[in-house]
């Protein structure tokens, strides 16, 4: 068998997230679009895809990091025009490379980095729809108060139990994780609107939904309906209740991995 790694860019808009439902399931995904364009490249030979990240319906990645085995002897460079000659559109393999059999893209990162993109115009640019969530200003609640919410992304940062900010799993061991650094960033796309920013997220790792659910508790926290000893007590007090709605899935990227 050989593998190979890839990184892995797609807009999620499409797809019921990355993880292949079975045959049962009449759902696109990104992982079963790679896997059907792996089985035509091998003529239906063996062959896996495993990825780091398994991101929701909705979400997009920049950087996803893909592990591929097959039974085929290709070169990498050919592999990789193969493969993007016949996925659709919103999927492409910007590198792929040879790896270990060993190699792991889930257990052996380091870090994962993520954006949650978000518009505060009254009015925003259609080009964006499906890649930013757009949150208007409020006649009563006037914008997002961007200073607080940025205050507030200093609370996330080190060891914590994310417990009340992810989708509830039976199977998780633990719901500690480490955040390495969180901060709100303005984005550098004036041209299509003034009030593009992004919520900018590094971490050892991450629960499900747990990157949207910390976006909403900002959002909810910059138009006033949540306070900082809110979002403090959700992240020391192990409560069933959530602090807030999740952040929808169109505005979340995986931007890269780092090993």
């Amino acid at each position: 068998m050989y593998h190979h790694r890839l990184i892995v860019s797609y807009k999620g808009t499409n797809y019921f997230g990355w993880q292949d439902l079975g045959q049962s399931v009449d759902k696109s995904t990104i992982q079963g679009s790679i896997q059907q364009v792996l089985n035509k490249i091998c003529k239906y030979q063996a062959c896996t895809v495993a990825s780091a990240s398994r991101t929701d319906a909705g979400v997009h990645a920049q950087g996803q990091v893909v592990k591929i085995t097959i039974a085929l002897a290709i070169e990498s460079e050919k592999l990789l025009l193969g493969m993007n000659s016949l996925l659709p559109d919103d999927i492409r393999v910007l590198q792929c490379k040879p790896c270990t059999t060993s190699f792991n893209p889930n257990k052996d990162s380091k870090s994962k980095e993520y954006h949650y993109y978000f518009c505060t115009d009254t009015v925003y640019n259609p080009i964006f729809n499906d890649i930013i969530t757009h949150i208007p200003s409020d006649n009563k609640m006037g914008l997002l108060d961007i200073e607080l919410m940025q205050e507030a992304c200093n609370l996330f940062i080190g060891e914590h139990d994310f417990y009340s900010f992810a989708k509830r799993d039976t199977k998780m061991e633990s719901t500690v994780r480490i955040i390495i650094s969180c901060e709100i960033m303005q984005a550098e796309f004036s041209i299509f609107g003034n009030n593009i920013y992004y919520l900018k997220v590094v971490g050892e790792g991450f629960l499900r939904h747990m990157v949207r659910y910390i976006a909403g508790a900002l959002f909810a926290l910059g138009k006033k309906q949540l306070s900082l000893s809110d979002i403090n007590e959700a992240l020391t007090q192990h409560k069933e209740e959530k602090v807030s709605a999740r952040a929808k899935s169109k505005g979340l990227h995986l931007i890269c991995i780092s090993y």
